[in-house]
């Protein structure tokens, strides 16, 4: 059975509007800048210029090795960090929740995509640089969403309290966790690799997002990965003018609105606040709203006057948190950025964005969903060869894949279409001669149509299971083998943690991803170990 690709279209995991926008459908093109292709990248880099304050270069930098001072950072992240001091440096960036130990699949995909798409822009356009960004969304509070990950059907769990944001969470009681989770990795070389994975990077680290940055340092530090935690006093400080802004203008509230209007066919991702802005602190996270003249922190009784917010926004301007909405601003106003890299759901929210970003004068990134991949080993490949399954078949839904496969299994098909069109030719004529006759009957040949036809379809659906039945040795076998490529009939990628298959395959699985993964093809990938 060939490795081969299935395009996103095609793989029935996607929504209406991602596959829409990657068709380029003419009535979505309103909402993005440029779609992702090597051409279209001249025009970025040339707009991003323009349109990026250089003086930022050096906050940036500044920032980034003082956050790189405690960490075994390699040659080739820290020549890319000097880089952008340059101003012929731009970056390519994906963002990922601090999920615990890196949570499902997809955390490899994002950010090897982001270093595929870096070292193709630089061969296309060897003049200029190009950083992978890795953007750890250490603000965002919703630990039940992250305090997890499956490993070989089973979900490890890390019980704590939080309530700030995440990337200040303490570490502490992930010892007890470890211990669990060790005696399920067992005995091996890859699986010691594993743990000590797991220690140095939450063991050895006092809070989430030092955590982290180990973690991904560790597994992409090589291929040149920047790590950036943008929950720091100096990165906010410039963006002041765009946090004064939404406290009195909201215009993201009203530009957003507006976009959703012309989104109304598919479901909106994200809704605007009126401000979307967290007052931050170690242990709080909360709505900023604006209420009887007053600036309140919701749950709280916290409050401001105008002037007293102004004041905190010059003098702490790391206690405003950006939201979904005002997070992506926040990320192209600090980064030279060229590409935004995210999944589905991400690139469905950003495409809300382009009219805010217009008004508020900041240049749109190009965006890019990410890499999607199908693991497999060998032997499964092999027993889908023996039941004769495509990779196309087993991205089919269950129901779906066993109809199909039932109704291949025998000598003679059990397909009622001929019979349903013949019946329904015959009471097409039956209604012509009531036209021409009597038309009061025409109720009572309709009824009588759709009784028919009803038997026909309730007949092929028993006659169906009952072939089932008589398959049923080898339709499970089908189910049995669908079921283990796609855990709880969902995506492999969204379920199951690298360490599954790092403890098969050790740094092999980085390597072959990162040779193997095209992200401008808009491909589901198939690998094969």
């Amino acid at each position: 059975m060939p490795t081969d690709c299935i395009s996103y279209q095609n793989s029935g995991y996607f929504s209406s509007l991602m596959n829409d926008y990657l068709d380029q459908k003419e009535s979505i093109q309103s909402l993005y800048h440029r779609f992702p292709n090597l051409e279209n990248f001249e025009a970025q880099i040339k707009e991003k210029k323009t349109n990026y304050a250089n003086e930022n270069r050096a906050v940036l930098v500044s920032v980034l090795e003082v956050q790189y001072s405690k960490i075994n950072a390699s040659d080739n992240t820290l020549n890319n960090i000097k880089l952008l001091n340059n101003s012929n440096t731009f970056t390519i960036t994906t963002g990922h929740q601090l999920n615990l130990f890196s949570g499902p699949l997809y955390f490899l995909y994002k950010i090897i995509s982001t270093i595929n798409l870096a070292k193709e822009l630089k061969a296309k356009y060897p003049s200029e640089n190009f950083v992978p960004i890795y953007w750890m969304a250490t603000e965002d509070h919703d630990f039940d969403e992250i305090n997890y990950f499956n490993f070989k059907g089973r979900k490890f769990r890390w019980n704590k309290e939080s309530a700030g944001p995440v990337g200040r969470l303490s570490t502490e009681g992930l010892a007890d966790f470890f211990e669990v989770y060790s005696h399920e990795l067992g005995t091996g070389k890859n699986a010691d690799t594993i743990k000590k994975l797991f220690q140095e990077s939450y063991l050895n680290h006092s809070n989430l997002a030092e955590a982290t940055r180990f973690l991904a340092n560790e597994l992409f530090g090589e291929y040149g990965l920047v790590i950036i935690d943008a929950d720091n006093q100096d990165l906010k400080r410039t963006f002041i003018p765009y946090i004064k802004e939404e406290l009195t203008q909201q215009t993201a509230h009203k530009k957003v609105l507006e976009t959703i209007e012309k989104l109304k066919e598919y479901t909106a991702q994200v809704n605007p606040r009126e401000i979307n802005l967290f007052y931050i602190e170690d242990d709080l996270r909360e709505r900023i709203i604006f209420e009887n003249g007053k600036y309140l922190v919701n749950n709280t009784k916290i409050e401001f006057s105008e002037s007293e917010i102004f004041s905190l926004v010059e003098n702490h301007p790391e206690k405003f948190s950006p939201n979904v909405i005002m997070r992506p601003l926040y990320q192209e106003v600090i980064l030279p950025n060229l590409c935004y890299i995210g999944g589905g759901g991400e690139i469905a929210y950003w495409l809300e964005l382009k009219s805010f970003f217009e008004a508020v004068n900041v240049s749109f990134p190009i965006l890019l969903l990410r890499n999607s991949v199908l693991l497999a080993t060998e032997k499964q490949a092999k027993k889908a060869d023996k039941l004769g399954l495509t990779w196309s078949n087993l991205f089919l839904k269950q129901e779906t894949l066993v109809n199909e496969k039932t109704k291949l299994l025998d000598e003679f098909s059990i397909d009622l279409s001929i019979q349903k069109d013949f019946l329904k030719n015959q009471f097409h004529y039956l209604h012509s001669l009531v036209e021409k006759t009597d038309k009061s009957f025409l109720g009572a040949v309709k009824a009588q149509e759709a009784k028919q036809i009803k038997g026909l379809e309730n007949l092929e659906k028993r006659l169906l299971k009952a072939q089932k039945k008589k398959h049923f040795d080898e339709l499970e076998r089908i189910t049995d083998l669908q079921n283990e490529l796609f855990p709880n009939k969902s995506l492999q990628e969204r379920q199951t943690n690298f360490s599954e298959f790092y403890l098969e395959n050790g740094n092999h699985l980085i390597q072959k991803l990162i040779t193997q993964l095209k992200p401008l093809e808009n491909q589901f990938e198939v690998i094969i170990f």
